[in-house]
């Protein structure tokens, strides 16, 4: 056996399995160290990143989510970022909570696209006593279309995560947006500490932890790896951690910041792959503004999770034709969640790589 189809012969359960490879999760790092990881050559980055995915995860499969507003603006909150506070003037018309068929009518919609997550948001500071009973019948409604649910409603008091862990709620996000010592020049009417406890009544309650944050937002190298830091010393790291780019969205107090450097990005994504090696690492905000070569280094990084489908809350996300395009270029699958369908995306992404392998066989009479 050649070299080359020894190392095609090596299976992701075998690299799983490999005592001498799979590191321990740790929950002290050091500011120096993940400074020292986010200065490393990005080809060794790179490397490192990749072999720790390798160890947890398939290097080819991605998990497909589809989120949902559902219910728009009026938010309270003066997030700087953010086109539907109240506090900026993006000409965001606020909307009210979506009624529950409207909900479960996009949740069939994400399903027949291929999404094996639904996830829900509300641009809300909390979510109110009246607003419950209708959240959780969402849940409820999805969950028994066979898809995971997550939402994100803002801050949640225990016994409010109580009630959406009973009514089968998988995953909430709640984000850390940045570290502790930029929060305040992003955010004022929420503290850091808020957020903190929010992902603590999540946990307690049983459900599984989506926690990331934004980048490109002004932030300097010792932000980010402040903010990774907060999320791997957890307790428990988040099953999910969304890396957002910051989309600039006029009107917003952060339009005419300057642009992150891609491979900044791409190191943060890495970065937290090595800190979380068995979270999966999201591509969410700002894919719409990446080109193909970006995406795909990201994946090579250990991002292996994405957003799909047209819209991410209020902001361009790159169409579902498009991220089957990609996913066919690089050989890409959706993973395979347990106890959840996702025919249809693989349906789709099968019949895409027939119609690329026919098209090579064919040339174009007319040139």
């Amino acid at each position: 056996m050649t070299i080359a189809a020894a190392a095609t012969s090596t299976t992701s359960t075998e690299l799983k399995s490999s005592s001498s490879l799979v590191n321990s999760q740790r929950h002290n790092w050091g500011v120096e160290e993940i400074t020292q990881l986010f200065e490393m050559p990005l080809n060794d980055l790179l490397f490192k990143a990749q072999t720790t995915h390798r160890q947890y995860f398939d290097a080819n499969e991605v998990q497909v989510s589809t989120l949902l507003s559902i219910k728009t603006g009026a938010c309270p909150e003066d997030c700087k970022y953010c086109p539907q506070s109240v506090h900026n003037d993006t000409g965001l018309d606020a909307e009210r909570l979506m009624k529950v068929k409207e909900v479960i009518k996009e949740a069939v919609a994400a399903k027949q696209q291929g999404a094996t997550r639904f996830c829900m948001g509300a641009a809300w500071k909390n979510p109110r006593a009246k607003d419950m009973p209708y959240v959780l019948e969402m849940v409820k409604e999805v969950k028994a279309m066979g898809l995971e649910t997550c939402m994100t409603l803002g801050m949640l008091a225990p016994d409010q995560a109580e009630q959406l862990a009973d009514a089968g709620l998988d995953y909430y996000n709640h984000n850390l947006d940045t570290s502790p010592e930029f929060y305040g020049s992003i955010i004022t009417t929420r503290t850091y500490q808020d957020r903190l406890d929010t992902l603590h009544n999540v946990r307690h309650s049983g459900m599984k932890v989506c926690a990331g944050g934004i980048v490109g937002m002004g932030e300097n190298l010792r932000d980010r790896v402040g903010l990774l830091q907060q999320l791997a010393n957890m307790p428990q790291h988040p099953e999910s951690v969304p890396i957002n780019m910051l989309v600039k969205v006029e009107g917003t107090p952060l339009d005419q910041v300057e642009d992150l450097e891609p491979f900044d990005f791409i190191r943060t994504v890495a970065v937290a792959r090595i800190l979380m090696p068995q979270s999966h690492v999201r591509l969410s905000a700002g894919r719409e503004a990446m080109n193909e070569q970006m995406q795909a280094m990201c994946f090579f990084a250990g991002a292996n999770s994405i957003f799909y489908g047209e819209r991410l809350l209020t902001t361009d996300n790159p169409a579902a034709e498009k991220d089957r395009a990609l996913f066919v270029k690089l050989g890409i699958r959706p993973e395979k969640r347990q106890g959840v369908s996702d025919e249809a995306h693989q349906g789709a992404i099968e019949q895409a790589m027939v119609n690329a392998k026919s098209d090579q066989l064919f040339v174009d009479a007319s040139i």
